[in-house]
């Protein structure tokens, strides 16, 4: 019988990006199976839901749920691991925010659906369309349900700590991995609950090396279309770059490659809404008074809403499209 703490990972609705971010920390994975025992981790291991339905309630010491909540499978997962577990992180950006896949809170689940299995790149001569339940002769199969909008982590249950990134830098998870060792040997304390961890409390401008000039700016554009100044901020060259507003914990990573932040780590500390914070900082490089001129520097932001809650629109005061949102008292 082992004596080790245990240890569980779940995938919900994203791309499993953060699955391959823990295995990068390499060697350091080593650390978890010496520590931990792993008895929930789908994609590593052979596990079932009745396996962890049978565990006693808090007898997992750690979960990192990553994925946000799009169907009743989820749903019922997260309230599981939440029963199950004494301490449950929001593991990566979907879980956090919604990230990508809370890009579709714009659209009803309606015509999600049909652009999904009615459009000229599908073959579906007859029209099916997913159902819920599906008699079989082996007997009733369930698949899982679409809820109108994607819903974060926490929007379903109590979560005790927060790690941004799309996904989290292998070298911060290594950190929290560490971290979480050092409790279980009496050698420090967990944060406060509620924290964020893993990133730091600046934005990623703070950790770019690029010059801000306080220049200001008579047209946004895309940085494939344009010449930029390596040593220059972006955003002072009419480049969109989401800096201002997102968290810093990434290391300024794309600024340093030459291209601008798209918000991967979301709202920075103090931000109750990226999109809003986000406005506030573009505007304050435009060159005009002009309300029409403004309009026009603007609309150089091909994609408005997809530039500023690419990742947040889930978790953010707007959470979806007007439309999409009523569609769930329907």
């Amino acid at each position: 019988m082992t004596t080790k703490p245990k240890f569980a990972m779940y995938w919900a609705a994203s791309c499993g990006g953060c699955e391959i971010a823990v295995l990068n920390i390499h060697e350091k994975i080593l650390d978890v199976d010496a520590n931990f025992e792993v008895v929930f981790w789908p994609v590593a291991m052979d596990a079932k839901y009745k396996d962890v339905e049978a565990m006693e309630d808090g007898s997992i010491l750690l979960t990192l749920f990553n994925g946000g909540i799009r169907n009743d499978e989820n749903e019922h997962i997260a309230k599981l691991l939440r029963q199950k577990s004494k301490i449950l992180v929001a593991f990566g950006s979907c879980a956090n925010e919604g990230c990508i896949p809370g890009l579709a809170n714009f659209t009803p689940i309606q015509e999600i659906v049909d652009t999904a299995f009615s459009t000229l790149t599908t073959e579906n001569p007859d029209n099916i369309r997913p159902q819920t339940t599906y008699a079989m002769p082996e007997g009733e199969i369930h698949i899982p349900t679409l809820y109108p909008i994607l819903k974060t982590l926490d929007q379903v249950v109590d979560v005790d700590y927060y790690m941004p990134g799309c996904p989290p830098e292998s070298h911060q998870i290594a950190a929290v991995i560490d971290l979480v060792i050092q409790v279980l040997q009496g050698k420090a304390e967990l944060p406060p609950k509620g924290a964020v961890i893993g990133v730091g409390l600046s934005t990623v401008c703070d950790d770019c090396k690029r010059t801000r000039n306080i220049k200001k700016i008579k047209q946004f554009g895309r940085i494939q279309l344009q010449h930029s100044d390596p040593e220059l901020c972006l955003l002072e060259q009419g480049i969109p770059c989401n800096g201002p507003a997102t968290r810093q914990g990434c290391g300024a990573l794309c600024p340093a490659a030459g291209a601008q932040c798209i918000g991967c780590y979301g709202p920075a500390e103090g931000v109750i809404d990226y999109g809003a914070r986000l406005v506030a900082a573009f505007a304050s490089v435009v060159d005009s008074n002009n309300p029409d001129e403004i309009d026009q520097i603007m609309d150089g932001l091909v994609d408005p809403a997809g530039q500023f809650y690419r990742f947040n629109l889930a978790g953010s005061l707007l959470k979806g499209s007007l439309t999409a949102i009523r569609s769930i008292s329907k």
